[in-house]
């Protein structure tokens, strides 16, 4: 079994590899994962909901811009209270590397979920949608990732 100070060491060669999987770097995520409803996919553009949370998390200086993503996942099976079918659900999940401050990260999750409810606004302002939010902090020594695209956001010297 690695050690954090052996993962670390592993991670600082395999990344003289051309990977990106230095500790640094390994914080540097935040993953937006949107999962929604199939009686919402027409009303839904989520271009403009990403654009506003990757805008919003990298303007805070602790994530990178090439370790930000997002992805919607439409629920084609699912049951919302009692099952009427003009109710919805939607679930925003954001998982981000170990290593930020507990005032930094009720900061982005305030701010996350703000800017999610505004986005919802047409849909809640017109019918019954439950909206969720959880930001999850992963475990330095399970989490895994290799990331070239960050080099191509470095700033030249």
């Amino acid at each position: 079994m690695l050690t954090r100070f052996a993962l670390a060491a592993w991670s600082r060669l395999w990344s003289g590899c051309g990977n990106d999987i230095t500790t640094e770097r390994a914080v540097a995520m935040p993953h937006f994962v949107v999962d929604y409803s199939a009686n919402l996919h027409d009303k839904l553009e989520f271009q403009s909901l990403f654009k506003a949370l990757h805008d919003y998390v990298v303007s805070t200086g602790a994530f990178p811009i090439g370790g930000v993503r997002s992805r919607a996942i439409r629920c084609d099976d699912y049951r919302v209270a009692d099952g009427r079918e003009d109710f919805a659900y939607l679930n925003l999940s954001l998982k981000i590397g170990h290593g930020r401050d507990m005032e930094l990260k009720k900061q982005v999750a305030e701010r996350v979920f703000d800017i999610l409810c505004d986005w919802m606004k047409p849909v809640t302002d017109n019918g019954y949608c439950q909206i969720s939010f959880e930001m999850t902090e992963l475990d330095p020594v399970l989490k895994f990732n290799k990331n070239n695209i960050h080099p191509l956001f470095a700033k030249s010297p």
